[in-house]
C-alpha cells in the first residue's frame, strides 16, 4: 500500500524540481556616455571610445600588480610591499573572504543528503504493581529489569523543488565573489594610500629643503643690514624687517617638519606598524608624475573591483528574493534509517533485530501570520537597495574619472605658468638686491621680492605634490592601469 504512494510522490519530485522560484538577474539601466566629457583636455578625441559593458561578472577581472612602478621610484616599491605583507585593513577583508568563502561550503552541503549513524544501550527497571488476593490484601508484583540496545543508520535529503536551496548556494556564491572584489577594492585603495602619503612626505622634505636654504639667504640679508645699519645707511627698520622674515621662515620650517612627522606616522599605520618602529630616510625628491595617455581604457566599468562588488552584491540579493518565495511552496524531505534492535548485545547483529524504515516527509506552511509575505517585501526591498547601490557606484566612478581628468590636465598647465612665475620672481629678487646695495631702493622691495620668491617656490612644490596626487586617484578610478589590458593580480583571495 505505501509503495505506490511512495514511488508517486518521488515522481511528482522528480517532475517539480525542475521548477524555480528564481528570477534572472535585471541589471539596472544607466546611461553610460561613449566617451568622457574631459578627455579632450588631454587631447583625446571621442570616436575612440565605445561604450563600456556593465555586465559584470566574477570572472575575468583583474587590477594589475604593481601598477605605481609607474612613477619609476624603488622606496616607493618596497613601501607597498610591506603594505600588502602589514595592513591590518587587508587582514580584515581577508577573513571576511575567508568567511565567505565558508558560507558557500556551508550552503552547498545542504544539496546533498545527510547521513548519521547512532548506538545506545540502555537499562531499564519496570514496576510490577500490585493485586488483591481473596482475602482482600494487596499483593505487590516483583518488576522486571530489561536491556535494551540499538546500532543504526539514518539518511535524509530535501528535494530542491522550489530552487530554495539552490537559491540559497547562489545568493552565497554572489555574496563570496562580491567580498573578493571588496579585498581587491580595499588592496587598490590601500595601494593609492601608500602612495599618497609618501608623496605627502616627500612633498614636506622638499619644503623643508626649500625653507632652510631661504633661511640661509634671508640670514645673509639680515647680517647685511645690520651691517649697513651699523654704517649709518640703513635703518632699525629694516633690520626688525629682515628679523622678522627670518622668524616667521623659521617658524613655516617648524610646522613643515612637524607636518613630515605626522605623515611619516601615517604611513607606519598603513603598513601595519607602530610609528616608533618605522623611520623613512629623508630624500626631499619627488618622482616625476607619470603622463596620463590621451586614451584611457574603454574597459574602465569592466575593471573597476568596486563597481563589480556592487554588481555581485545585486545578483546576491536577486538570489534571496527567489528563496523567499520559495518557502510559499512545500518542502519534501526523503528520509531513511534501518539497524539492529535488541536485549542482549550479543547477538544484536543478527536478521531477527533488524529494522528500517523509508519513505518521504512533505510540510508546507498553511497560516504565518503573514510572515513569508514579508520576507518577500524585505528580499525586493534589498534588491532595490542593492540596484541603487549599483547605479551610484557607477556614477560616481564616472564623476571621479572626469573630475581627476580635468584636475591632471589643470595641474599639468598650472604648472608651467607657475615655472614661469618663479623664473620672474627670482629675477626680481636679484633686480632688487642690486637696487639696494646701491642705494636705490628701500629694504621693503628686497623683502617683498624674497616673500614672493619664496610663495613661488612652495607653490611649484605643492603643485607638483597635487599632480603626483591628481594622477594616482586617476589611476585608481581606473583600477590602476592605462593601456586596458589585464594585470597580472587576480581579485584576490583569502590564501593571499
Amino acid at each position: 500500500m505505501h509503495g505506490p504512494l511512495t514511488m508517486g510522490l518521488l515522481a511528482m519530485a522528480m517532475l517539480m524540481a525542475g521548477c524555480s522560484t528564481q528570477q534572472p538577474l535585471e541589471r539596472p539601466a544607466i546611461d553610460v556616455p561613449d566617451h568622457f566629457k574631459e578627455a579632450g583636455r588631454l587631447g583625446g578625441e571621442s570616436d575612440i571610445w565605445k561604450q563600456a559593458r556593465t555586465d559584470l561578472s566574477s570572472d575575468g577581472l583583474q587590477v594589475p600588480a604593481r601598477w605605481w612602478t609607474l612613477y619609476g621610484d624603488a622606496t616607493l616599491d618596497t613601501l607597498q610591499e610591506e603594505a600588502q605583507a602589514g595592513s591590518q585593513t587587508l587582514a580584515q577583508a581577508i577573513a571576511r573572504v575567508r568567511a565567505a568563502e565558508a558560507s558557500v561550503a556551508s550552503s552547498r552541503a545542504a544539496l546533498f543528503p545527510t547521513l548519521g549513524t547512532t548506538a545506545s544501550g540502555s537499562r531499564a527497571r519496570t514496576g510490577g504493581g500490585s493485586y488483591s488476593n481473596s482475602s482482600g490484601e494487596n499483593v505487590a508484583r516483583s518488576g522486571s529489569i530489561n536491556n535494551t540496545y540499538s546500532l543504526g543508520l539514518n539518511a535524509s535529503w530535501e528535494v530542491d523543488l522550489w530552487g530554495r536551496v539552490s537559491g540559497t548556494v547562489s545568493a552565497s556564491e554572489a555574496s563570496a565573489a562580491a567580498s573578493r572584489f571588496d579585498l581587491a577594492a580595499a588592496r587598490l585603495s590601500l595601494q593609492a594610500s601608500v602612495a599618497q602619503t609618501y608623496f605627502s612626505i616627500r612633498a614636506a622634505e622638499a619644503q623643508q629643503r626649500l625653507l632652510k636654504e631661504t633661511l640661509q639667504a634671508y640670514e645673509q640679508s639680515w647680517q647685511l643690514t645690520q651691517n649697513r645699519y651699523r654704517s649709518g645707511v640703513a635703518s632699525s627698520a629694516d633690520v626688525a624687517q629682515a628679523e622678522s622674515q627670518y622668524k616667521s621662515t623659521q617658524a613655516q620650517l617648524i610646522e613643515s617638519q612637524s607636518t613630515r612627522a605626522q605623515l611619516e606616522h601615517a604611513l607606519a599605520a598603513l603598513l601595519g606598524k607602530v610609528p616608533a618602529s618605522f623611520d623613512l630616510p629623508e630624500t626631499g625628491v619627488l618622482p616625476a608624475p607619470p603622463m596620463v595617455p590621451a586614451m584611457l581604457p574603454s574597459q574602465l566599468l569592466e575593471r573597476r573591483p568596486d563597481i563589480a562588488s556592487a554588481e555581485r552584491s545585486m545578483a546576491a540579493a536577486n538570489a534571496q528574493v527567489g528563496v523567499a518565495r520559495a518557502a510559499y511552496f512545500p518542502s519534501l524531505t526523503l528520509s531513511a534509517s534501518g539497524g539492529y534492535r535488541n536485549s542482549s548485545l550479543s547477538n544484536l547483529l543478527s536478521l531477527p533485530n533488524l529494522f528500517w524504515s523509508l519513505g518521504p516527509s512533505l510540510a508546507l506552511s498553511l497560516f504565518d501570520g503573514g510572515a513569508r509575505s514579508a520576507a518577500v517585501e524585505s528580499a525586493r526591498a534589498q534588491l532595490d537597495l542593492t540596484a541603487a547601490t549599483y547605479r551610484g557606484t557607477v556614477i560616481s566612478a564616472l564623476q571621479e574619472v572626469e573630475d581627476n581628468l580635468v584636475v591632471a590636465s589643470s595641474l599639468a598647465e598650472e604648472s608651467t605658468v607657475q615655472n614661469e612665475a618663479a623664473a620672474a620672481a627670482r629675477k626680481a629678487l636679484t633686480v632688487a638686491n642690486n637696487q639696494y646695495k646701491a642705494g636705490i631702493v628701500a629694504y621693503l622691495n628686497v623683502l617683498s621680492a624674497q616673500t614672493t620668491v619664496l610663495s613661488a617656490e612652495r607653490s611649484l612644490i605643492d603643485l607638483h605634490n597635487r599632480r603626483l596626487v591628481a594622477v594616482n586617484t586617476l589611476l585608481k578610478n581606473v583600477a590602476g592601469n592605462w593601456d586596458g589590458q589585464p594585470g597580472n593580480l587576480a581579485t584576490g583571495s583569502a590564501k593571499e
